[in-house]
């Protein structure tokens, strides 16, 4: 993830500054408010993320402004974010590795488009940080200040919340093995399984214990898979079911997710019955 450099460059730098002047002396200038708002961000319903794999996921969004902002300025910078908690003071953000592109779509509004990126492997999620996440969009006009050292007063910005929502949820996997192959019809199918899901404090994947799964069969030369029954895994998240032998066909678990999880379909494992 990136750290918000507009904010971090802008808000922050403003915050310590104030917090370093005397007491005595007057408050430094700060940004001026932006004459910007966002719309229409569009951005994947959930985010699966995995332990060790780079995730990007691409937003989009219209960046409307007035007439005396100068947004195709080298020195424009705009991009959307996700945050949790409240807006004004976010416990957590989630960023993208680069700004937003942005092509102009009329006099007065941009198109914008960038990605939001999570590197597990570097720690930039726990266990806590699954489930959903707002979504917020920015801009900043450094209007030819430079960015090191800036004449805040002369800087625009311009930030706005609220704007939907999306999910990081933790990646899961999921196996089946029917045995014995090939069988005798009207003779026992032992069908297991495991349900992993990704740690993101410990950058492994573990079992996942207590869940609904759905045991699911297809025929020989068919498409239409059918639900033959739920079963729950077990406390290491492994799956043992039976069934009794009747057509050639296929056997798979089925996962449907929960708020912090992914859903997930395994492979199917094939069975001749004779």
């Amino acid at each position: 993830m990136r750290i918000r450099a507009t904010v971090a460059a802008v808000t922050g730098a403003l915050a310590l500054a104030a917090f370093a002047a005397p007491a005595a002396h007057a408050a430094p200038a700060t940004p001026y408010t932006m004459n910007v708002s966002f719309s229409n961000l569009k951005i994947a319903s959930s985010i699966k993320v995995g332990t060790t794999s780079k995730v990007s996921t691409t937003y989009s969004y219209t960046l409307t402004h007035g007439t005396d902002v100068k947004a195709t300025a080298a020195d424009f910078y705009s991009d959307a974010y996700l945050y949790r908690g409240s807006f004004a003071d976010p416990s957590a953000t989630v960023e993208g590795d680069d700004f937003a592109s942005c092509k102009v779509a009329t006099s007065t509004t941009l198109t914008c488009t960038g990605t939001i990126d999570v590197y597990p492997s570097d720690g930039d999620l726990t266990a806590a940080d699954a489930g959903k996440w707002s979504l917020a969009a920015e801009a900043t006009a450094f209007n030819g200040q430079n960015p090191s050292k800036p004449d805040y007063s002369k800087v625009g910005f311009k930030d706005q919340g609220g704007m939907g929502t999306t999910s990081l949820l933790r990646y899961s996997k999921l196996t089946t093995d029917a045995s014995p192959e090939p069988v005798k019809k009207g003779k026992t199918i032992t069908v297991t399984g495991t349900l992993t899901r990704a740690s993101w404090d410990y950058n492994k994947y573990y079992g996942y214990g207590a869940q609904s799964v759905q045991l699911q069969f297809v025929k020989k030369g068919s498409t239409a898979w059918s639900t033959l029954k739920t079963v729950k895994t077990d406390a290491n998240g492994k799956l043992k079911t039976t069934v009794t032998a009747s057509v050639d066909g296929a056997f798979r678990y089925v996962y449907a997710g929960v708020s912090t999880t992914a859903a997930v379909t395994s492979g199917g494992d094939a069975v001749d019955v004779q």
